[in-house]
């Protein structure tokens, strides 16, 4: 929501050095929007209008902005400036911007950090890429068993400026090891001098350091979670992910997901659009379509084998384009069904004989409706005119009408047979994209065309 009319005005308030009213601005919305507004700004503009405000607030609105505009922003501090803007963001945020700083300036921001922001930015960096440490927060709020309800109130009223979130505070015994869980609700509706180890959930739903991201983003998805904790190999707490966090990374694992389905190759990182350039975009498309344009070679020599069937009966290359667009689409529908499938893990690699029994079923229903179809359309553009050879509408009609369906019948079952296929193998089925399908979709479907004509006519 990059406002080009509140420019003009915002640049108006720099000249005059109206303090004021740049404060007003950056308090007057959410974060995420004004972040957005400044990011029609130079990034020299936009630091100059996050210094009019408390320098807390500066970090909150900076920590919203995309990532290449955080960047160009921190490229422009001076040392000092940096190293307090990330004294400010939340451990998460300021782990994630000083990994996209070149590594020089990186040691000299840290070296200018308290040793407890150092350490534990030194601590969350250590997680291996992907995985639910590398995208966890240590601000979260823990409890001890023994506190009462009151005392536990009024430790997190004491905390929260501190911390992500507190509705779920984190019950741990004298070794951090995760015991329970209480909620905000909890603490409030229970009376003043229970015990939280006798209000809290022992029930902790939480995930390992080593997870995977989206495994863990999915686990918030699916219980409907504020927070996740997580644990390490001795089941004591680390740290949280949060649910803003977990749509980040599903955002991130859908575009990754969306892209490898195309065949676009690269390192898949949410960048925007207009300020990747373009060569970038061609290496990252070229190789699989040049690939897939040399495999299509062999639909020509399909071509060339029954080039006396296609002579014989022009009439034939007419509905080559119905069975190619109706094969790509019943295939391409059923691969993304399955991709999808394997992706929330509501199927593994050890059900693909169940899932292409039941692909099975779909397809011979689509065959049998898309054969009638076909039949009409054969009947409407071909009913009137003469057919060469002495065969018959009737004959003809039949011949394609069988090929369409044999296509739809084998193209559902490729779509679903190649990522399931990839799955077993232990390789991303996504890679399995649209183009690559329909490549193996056109070429099996010439050679089912031309089978059926010559077996069923003759020719």
């Amino acid at each position: 929501m990059k406002n080009p009319l509140l420019v003009p005005e915002l640049r108006d308030y720099l000249e005059s050095d109206n303090h004021e009213a740049l404060g007003l601005f950056l308090d007057s919305g959410h974060p995420r929007v004004i972040a957005e507004f400044l990011s029609a700004l130079t990034p020299a503009e936009a630091w100059q209008v996050l210094g009019t405000g408390p320098l807390s607030l500066a970090a909150e609105i900076f920590s919203e902005m995309d990532e290449w505009f955080q960047a160009d922003v921190a490229e422009i501090l001076s040392r000092r400036e940096l190293a307090q803007l990330v004294t400010e963001m939340s451990p998460d945020d300021r782990v994630d911007l000083l990994a996209r700083i070149p590594e020089n300036r990186r040691l000299r921001i840290l070296s200018a950090l308290a040793v407890a922001e150092r350490e534990d930015i030194r601590k969350l960096s250590s997680y291996h890429e992907g995985s639910a440490g590398s995208v966890m927060t240590s601000d979260y709020a823990t409890l001890s068993p023994d506190l009462t309800a009151a005392e536990a109130i009024d430790k997190l009223r004491r905390e929260a400026p501190d911390k992500e979130t507190i509705y779920y505070a984190y019950v741990v015994d004298e070794g951090r090891r995760l015991i329970g869980f209480a909620s905000l609700k909890d603490l409030i509706l229970a009376p003043a001098h229970e015990l939280v180890e006798e209000i809290m959930n022992e029930g902790v739903i939480s995930v390992r350091v080593t997870d995977d991201q989206e495994f863990a983003a999915r686990q918030i998805q699916k219980y409907g979670l504020i927070a996740l904790p997580v644990i390490n190999g001795g089941d004591a707490l680390v740290g949280i992910i949060t649910h803003d966090d977990a749509i980040d990374i599903i955002t991130r694992e859908h575009t990754e997901d969306l892209e490898k389905f195309m065949d676009i190759q690269g390192s898949h990182d949410a960048a925007s659009y207009l300020r990747t350039p373009a060569l970038t975009h061609f290496k990252n498309r070229v190789l699989w379509v040049v690939g897939l344009a040399a495999a299509g070679l062999v639909s020509g020599g399909i071509l060339h084998h029954f080039e006396a069937t296609l002579s014989h009966l022009l009439i034939l290359a007419l509905y080559m384009p119905m069975l190619a667009d109706t094969g790509g689409n019943t295939g391409s529908q059923s691969a993304t069904v399955v991709i999808r499938a394997l992706a929330l893990n509501e199927i593994s690699a050890k059900d693909m004989l169940q899932v292409l029994g039941k692909e099975l079923k779909i397809a011979l229903m689509l065959a049998a409706v898309l054969a009638c179809v076909a039949w009409i359309k054969v009947q409407l553009l071909s009913g009137g005119s003469p057919i060469p050879g002495g065969f018959t509408l009737p004959q003809v009609g039949g011949a394609i009408v069988l090929a369409l369906a044999i296509q739809v019948i084998t193209s559902t079952l490729v779509g679903a047979l190649l990522p399931m296929g990839a799955a077993r193998l232990r390789l991303d089925p996504a890679v399995v994209a649209s183009p690559a399908l329909t490549t193996v979709v056109d070429i099996t479907g010439l050679f089912i065309y031309f089978t059926c004509a010559r077996l069923i006519l003759g020719v």
